[in-house]
């Protein structure tokens, strides 16, 4: 037998552990386990989906009844965003503290309590409070799901199921604009406080339901406990020998010997999440401070981009455009829903088939063109005193565009790619971090759209947009490496060197594959000409 574990190599200077997990002929079938517990973790972002989705159509009757100004509409809708610094912050820590699982547990009750207060609000500042509570809950989530998921996935499909937090938050989204459309029929003080208030309903479920996942192997093992982490591993692995090959790399990313196989063990101190922030920002390796760069990066271009403006404001962009029937906008609003669910759906399966440049590279350059031909037609429109029904339909096939090119690229990958890159001790602060930048970058995208576009007209705002998306493309191409088909615990490897794109570096090793008699795939590396 062929010996199946992968060949190390040495590229620009640096040892790299290049993985092919356990290679055969056949490919192995999909972890069904897996699948379940990435599902479980993932629906807990359906949350945030679902009030950034509602909140589009609420504000529109809450600035009826409560008769706010646009100012204090931006802040309404954009605020939850900052709140959300507060839970992601607390999650880092509270994920090493009492676990992924029961973390996301205390998500779903702040959650519940903060759409229980927004439901009931009587005037603007206790509507504020449910914010504050919702966003903190928010937070908490949008942290550990992506975490707990890039855990407990085998490397062979972890882009598939770390993408699927994506794909709640869209399904939230469709969800809140078909409740905006449901409830729009019902009397002004009443149908919003429906739209906000029965987010509370899915929190009380996903709570419960959660507590049957099994903890993250990685958690369990940074608490000494290999016995269990074990148990789960050979349920999440796609062979016995990955599991082996998992356990083993993560006890040595944990600090704990490879030959120690007691269920129990004394975990080193530091595995507990003491001094991570020294190693993040005051000490930081080489390859760390490329991971932090390259974390706080795609998180912060993501929303940069203007993502959140479109989908907290279509009902506007779409008026803007020209629509202002009341439910022919709330069905446009719907259909960007659809479109951002449907190719999201698309992007979980082409990310371990193509890999996370690709996808990302090919997504923000749909946005920039999407966005540049969007803004050229409001601009048309603008200054166009009659109805110009070829610019109405440019501008809303451009914003089902725009929201198409995210979804297969921008959106996914950044959970994917921000929680997969961190070493193991450092994963739930770094993690905490990528979604703190997220969330503010976020909030001040959103609070600040009504007071752009009237600065700077609809059109310039979204010509704004499409120059950041152009420095992001930028930034994507010259600083992420590949992370396609590596364990977690090889990712650091990849890190570290700025200089790897132009030094004929490849992330996904040329791998010239023979079959030997056993019918077991050997594997020769090449780099730069050389086995």
């Amino acid at each position: 037998m062929a010996d199946r574990k992968a060949e190390t190599t040495a590229i620009s200077g640096q040892p790299q552990k290049t993985i092919e997990d356990f290679d055969s002929k056949k490919k192995p079938k999909r972890n069904v386990y897996a699948l379940a517990c990435a599902v479980l973790a993932s629906t807990t972002s359906i949350l945030l989906g679902y009030d950034i989705g509602v909140m589009s159509g609420a504000v529109i009757y809450i600035k009826k009844d409560l008769k706010i100004s646009d100012v204090k509409v931006e802040i309404l809708a954009g605020i939850l965003n900052v709140f959300c610094l507060i839970g992601s912050c607390a999650a880092g820590r509270t994920s090493d503290w009492i676990g992924r699982r029961y973390t996301i547990v205390v998500s779903q009750v702040i959650f519940f309590a903060g759409a229980i207060l927004m439901g009931f609000a009587t005037n603007y500042s206790f509507l504020m409070v449910g914010r504050f509570v919702t966003g903190i809950g928010v937070g908490y989530a949008l942290m550990v799901a992506p975490v707990y998921t890039a855990e407990v996935s085998p490397a062979s499909t972890r882009g598939f199921l770390t993408s699927f937090p994506e794909v709640f938050i869209n399904a939230g989204i469709l969800l809140g604009y078909v409740s905006n459309y449901g409830f729009s029929k019902l009397p002004t003080h009443l149908g919003w406080r429906l739209m906000l208030g029965v987010g509370a309903i899915p929190a009380v479920i996903l709570g419960t339901v959660v507590l049957v996942m099994p903890e993250s192997p990685r958690w369990l093992v940074m608490q000494g406990r290999l016995g269990d982490a074990k148990k789960i591993l050979d349920k999440t692995s796609d062979s016995k020998e990955e599991a082996q090959t998992r356990l083993a790399d993560i006890k040595e990313a944990a600090g704990i010997p490879e030959n120690c196989t007691d269920d129990v063990v004394q975990v080193p101190k530091r595995s507990h999440g003491e001094d991570v922030w020294k190693e993040l920002f005051i000490r930081p390796t080489p390859a760390v401070r490329h991971v932090l760069i390259a974390a706080v990066g795609i998180h912060f271009f993501q929303q940069s981009s203007g993502i959140d403006s479109v989908v907290l404001y279509s009902p506007r962009i779409f008026e803007k455009a020209g629509i202002t029937n009341s439910d022919q906008k709330l069905l446009c609003t719907v259909a960007v829903g659809f479109t951002k669910t449907a190719f999201i759906l698309v992007a979980t399966f082409l990310l371990d088939k193509n890999g996370r440049r690709p996808l990302l590279l090919t997504s923000v350059a749909g946005m920039i063109f999407s966005l540049v031909t969007l803004g050229s037609s409001l601009t048309i429109i603008d200054h166009t005193d009659h109805k110009m029904m070829w610019a109405v339909v440019v501008s809303i096939g451009m914003v089902l565009t725009y929201v198409a090119f995210f979804s297969i690229g921008m959106g996914p990958i950044t959970w994917v790619y921000s929680s997969e890159i961190f070493p193991l001790k450092l994963r739930a602060q770094g993690a905490s971090i990528g979604v703190a930048v997220n969330r503010v970058t976020s909030g001040v995208i959103s609070m600040t759209f009504i007071s752009l576009y009237k600065g700077i007209t609809i059109g310039g705002a979204f010509f704004l947009y499409a120059g950041i998306a152009t420095v992001s493309f930028v930034f994507f191409y010259f600083m992420l490496p590949e992370t396609q088909g590596r364990t977690l615990e090889d990712m650091e490897g990849l890190f570290g060197n700025f200089r790897w794109k132009f030094a004929g570096y490849k992330n996904n090793t040329n791998k010239n594959r023979e079959v030997n008699g056993d019918g077991i795939g050997q594997i020769q590396l090449r780099t730069n000409g050389q086995t």
